[in-house]
């Protein structure tokens, strides 16, 4: 029963508001201040309506938040989006400011809580209907410097672990088969097995060379004594380590 009440008590106030804005914005939007009868009446109204927005219970604001009213909704979502921030109202916080921009009057209602303090911005149109409320929280310099800290330290945590996630991605990769790279590899090992293969090869020609001298000793004694008798000297004087064949041209 309490509930109906308010509600009936908020809406008939929005409808003495847009009356009296109503009656008056015929010849105020020709202007470039706000009336001050019009001024006077918006203050009033929206000072009352932020009271009565403040000192709704979960239930009323749950009923509101469940409203077919645009504005109704709304101005709900935006009030219980930054009460728990705000805590219980201590005072109005300064003047009420009205002001007439694009045909369209904007109230400001400065409101000081426990934990901070806030601004209740109205919004009506032309014909005075409210359209919109929307509750600042004005927050101090200790609070905006900690949710700025706050702030950096997500994005440099978001930036670290994005860096883990990828050196995770990138090591994964060698996992993945590269048909390239394994030709590669097989062609470098063959390769290898031809350069093995002749340098054991030129390591054996020696050794087969001198195992030809050996069966040919007669032939090696004959050819060093020769050499020996035609430089005038003893074969003691040099070792003979392979014979070749020398290659003559036929005439």
């Amino acid at each position: 029963m309490k509930t109906i009440k308010k509600i009936t008590s908020v809406c008939m106030a929005l409808l003495v508001m847009a009356a009296l804005i109503i009656g008056s914005t015929s010849m105020v939007f020709a202007a470039d201040e706000v009336d001050d009868s019009v001024k006077n009446s918006l203050v009033t109204t929206t000072e009352g309506l932020t009271d009565e927005i403040i000192g709704f219970s979960d239930e009323e604001i749950e009923s509101y938040l469940d409203s077919t009213n645009e504005f109704t909704a709304s101005a709900m979502q935006s009030w219980n989006s930054a009460r728990d921030e705000l805590g219980a109202k201590k005072e109005n916080n300064g003047e009420t400011t009205v002001t007439l921009k694009d045909d369209q009057y904007i109230v400001t209602v400065p409101v000081k809580f426990e934990k901070a303090d806030a601004n209740f911005v109205y919004v009506f149109d032309a014909t005075g209907t409210p359209t919109s409320l929307s509750v600042d929280v004005q927050y101090g310099l200790g609070k905006t410097l900690q949710r700025a800290g706050l702030n950096t330290l997500m994005g440099i945590g978001t930036v670290f672990v994005m860096l883990v996630l990828l050196s995770l991605l990138i090591s994964l990769f060698k996992f993945i088969p590269n048909p390239e790279a394994k030709k590669a590899a097989e062609a470098k090992a063959a390769k290898a097995a031809k350069e093995a293969e002749a340098a054991a090869i030129a390591a054996a020609a020696p050794v087969q060379a001198e195992e030809n001298l050996a069966d040919d000793g007669e032939l090696v004694a004959v050819i060093a004594a020769a050499i020996a008798a035609a430089e005038g000297t003893t074969t003691d004087g040099f070792v003979v380590r392979s014979i070749r064949k020398a290659k003559r041209s036929r005439r």
